[in-house]
């Protein structure tokens, strides 16, 4: 077992998912949290840098744009590594550009970078998971997510901390300079990656690259079921996360226990659990998975319940932190890893982007209210609500085997399927 397990997580195919990781999660703190740190050491004004986060628009909106990524080739490489160099030089350019201007004398122009940089990142994110989706063999996805996944935190470690730490001892511009050359490692990886198996023919015309993945995902069975599914299957999970930090501050522990704990313990935990999830999923199947982790993950949740009956005792609220974080960790590689079983591969930018944006929905809307549900019910019973609140998630997967069933081709794949030779 142990022999097979290595050889899966240093297949270069697996690799490659984790290096692409890092470059695709570089670039989003470029301009979040690091760019407002740069701008608040400038003195710019605090009404603008939060106008800042409008520059992160193009992540929610990418499947606008992700047909022209389907549709077209570039005249090098392959269909999806040429787009991912293209972004990939062009947010090197963007970022790297940082260097000639400064926040407080030139807002504007830090802004139209800012957009720059988000809409490059945002595309070569379509890219990246499009191309996961089309190397990596069927039973090779929950691990090749798990390590995107852990790629791009890594990639946020370097433009998020690692930034923050050089930027105390060099100048800013030259931080900037530092993470355009990063990018340097999705280049390198794209350059030597392989091209998928098999030959997989593109929408003929952008036309068929907008309509063609819509009528392709709504003919299989079970298709709104799946949609819901993909709502509600880490609701529970969401609504609990984004009460954890004031839960944690309320019942008597510090700010100082929370960094420890929460933001150390959390991380690594998190990072151990999509690695841990990724490597059973290839013993257990996608299915299994989706069915332990869910359970797993409504446990952990109501063990916030138990917390919150028993008061501020440190080593449960270390072990209660550490199996959250682990348990969400291996549901979001099982969850990345469905999304990325049901596109179909010559649309895969379009479909996987139209789904993670679905993804989304529950952590913008429904998060919303759980602040006034916390007043409403206390903190015991918050957390039971958002434990049954993973209940019909997991009802849902009973029709499982309906989703798998084969839906029959599109007539413009029948037709090119004929045409080859």
């Amino acid at each position: 077992m142990q022999v097979s397990i290595v050889k899966a997580i240093f297949n270069w195919r697996i690799l490659v998912t984790f290096f692409l990781g890092i470059s695709s999660g570089i670039p989003l703190l470029v301009t979040g949290s690091t760019l407002q740190a740069w701008m608040t050491d400038e003195k710019v004004d605090l009404a603008v840098i939060g106008m800042f986060s409008l520059v992160g628009l193009p992540y929610t909106v990418k499947f606008l744009w992700s047909p022209f990524l389907d549709r077209y080739v570039p005249p090098f490489f392959s269909r999806r590594r040429g787009w991912m160099l293209i972004f990939q030089v062009l947010l090197m350019l963007a970022i790297g550009a940082f260097y000639l201007v400064r926040p407080a004398e030139s807002p504007w122009i830090i802004a139209f970078l800012a957009v720059l940089v988000s809409f490059f990142s945002a595309s070569q994110d379509v890219v990246v998971d499009a191309y996961r989706r089309e190397l990596l063999k069927d039973e090779e996805l929950g691990l090749g997510s798990s390590l995107a996944v852990n790629g791009y935190r890594t990639g946020m470690l370097i433009s998020g901390a690692f930034a923050l730490f050089l930027a105390d001892r060099i100048s800013w511009n030259y931080v900037y300079v530092l993470l355009a050359a990063s990018l340097l490692i999705g280049i390198i990886t794209t350059c030597f990656s392989p091209n998928p198996e098999g030959q997989i023919i593109p929408p003929q015309s952008l036309r068929d690259a907008v309509i063609e993945p819509f009528i392709d995902y709504f003919k299989r069975k079970g298709a709104f079921e799946i949609l819901a599914f993909i709502l509600l299957y880490k609701i529970g999970d969401i609504m609990a996360a984004n009460m954890t930090i004031p839960f944690i501050l309320k019942i008597g522990f510090t700010k100082t226990d929370l960094a420890v704990i929460a933001q150390t313990f959390g991380i690594f935990a998190t990072i151990a659990g999509s690695l841990i999830g990724g490597i059973l999923m290839i013993r257990i199947g996608l299915h299994n998975a989706l069915w332990i982790f869910g359970i797993l993950q409504a446990i952990s949740t109501l063990s916030f319940s138990t917390l919150a009956s028993i008061g501020a005792y440190y080593s449960i609220l270390v072990s209660t932190i550490t199996f959250e974080n682990l348990t969400s960790g291996m549901g979001v590689s099982a969850y990345t890893a469905f999304m990325a079983s049901l596109c179909n591969k010559r649309f895969t930018a379009t479909q996987y982007a139209l789904l993670s944006s679905l993804m989304g929905v529950p952590r913008v809307i429904v998060s919303s209210p759980t602040g006034y549900l916390a007043e409403y019910l206390g903190w015991n019973y918050f957390f039971i609500f958002c434990t049954l609140a993973a209940i019909p998630g997991l009802i849902f997967l009973f029709r499982y085997r309906t989703w798998q069933e084969k839906s029959y081709p599109l007539k413009s794949e029948i037709s090119q399927v004929t045409q080859i030779p």
